[in-house]
């Protein structure tokens, strides 16, 4: 439809199928969690409740939320006991709490967790940074965690962390991924996130690890990626997962967070940018885009920042919108 004369064009995405392009993609919001957990400044609890809330809003049906952490590792989310029974009364809207041990799985269950997330790393440094173990330690614990989990009727969702570059380590091995990611799998993760935690991550290299999982009997429809911004390559590394049959892709709002253990890494993918690109490739996510760059604003405004990463956001603001 054309605009009438003497309106501005209201900024959108310009529909164009693309050939093998699935219908519909499951957008899967980090910002609450892994998007607030870096900022310096003490949260509170009811910004968190409302940042949520209004993420649902917007339409996104999958929210991680925030994370059973020992207070020591993230001070930022030591009010998770507080926010995730504060969102029980969200329809349809399946929130996450992310659990590093057995101790933050009960904690979780007693908030009245009906999801969980666990983390390990595909490199020695990071675990050792990031989950205080040794990787193999880091990955049993995670197997026990979600055998855990799924014993008490709570969907499992588990990360591998490190899955494309480490800032210690350099190239990750792709067997190595491979293998950590199938034994998630095989514990009964429904969803493994392979973590492009620096952002060094390139399409041949999605294909490559995503093949190499296929080969290992973990199907492409049970994976996510969890892409960073660094070099500019996340939207471009969706394309690749779109094609190499991924249906699941990490976001945060604005493009809030980054990895504290990892020199260098920026924010994670804006959800606002992955939106743009899957309605303009035709793809049904639920979002409402205009809705999603208003909570950008929102949460931007509430940490005192005049701008955030998100392109579409900046973009949107400018035009008015």
């Amino acid at each position: 439809m054309n605009t009438p004369p003497g309106e501005r064009w209201r900024p959108r995405p310009i529909v164009e199928r693309v050939e093998r392009a699935p219908e519909w993609v499951r957008v899967y919001e980090v910002g609450p969690r892994d998007g607030l957990q870096a900022e310096t400044a003490v949260i509170p609890a009811r910004t968190k409740i409302e940042l949520c809330r209004r993420l649902a809003a917007a339409g996104l049906r999958d929210i991680e939320a925030t994370s059973f952490v020992p207070p020591a590792w993230i001070p930022q989310l030591t009010d998770a006991a507080e926010v995730l029974p504060a969102l029980a009364d969200l329809d349809g809207v399946r929130t996450v709490a992310l659990v590093p041990n057995l101790r933050g799985l009960e904690q979780a269950v007693e908030a009245g967790a009906r999801h969980v997330a666990v983390v390990v790393s595909a490199t020695e440094s990071f675990a050792r940074a990031n989950l205080n173990a040794a990787r193999q330690a880091a990955l049993a614990t995670a197997v026990e965690v979600t055998r855990e989990a799924r014993g008490h009727g709570l969907g499992v969702r588990g990360y591998v962390s490190m899955a494309f570059g480490d800032p210690w380590e350099g190239p990750v091995d792709r067997g190595v991924v491979a293998a950590t990611a199938a034994a998630l799998f095989e514990a009964g993760c429904a969803t493994v996130a392979l973590g492009d935690t620096i952002g060094v991550a390139t399409p041949g290299h999605v294909h490559a690890i995503v093949r190499d999982l296929a080969a290992l009997g973990v199907p492409a429809g049970d994976l996510a990626l969890h892409l960073h911004d660094t070099y500019g390559q996340a939207l471009a590394n969706v394309v690749a997962g779109l094609d190499a049959g991924v249906r699941e892709f990490d976001s945060s709002i604005g493009g809030l967070g980054r990895c504290p253990y990892a020199r260098g890494a920026t924010g994670n993918l804006a959800t606002e940018d992955l939106v743009w690109l899957l309605h303009g490739m035709g793809i049904a996510t639920g979002a409402d885009l205009d809705a999603l760059a208003a909570v950008a604003r929102w949460i931007g405004a509430r940490l005192g920042r005049t701008g955030l990463p998100s392109r579409v956001t900046t973009a949107l603001a400018a035009a008015g919108r």
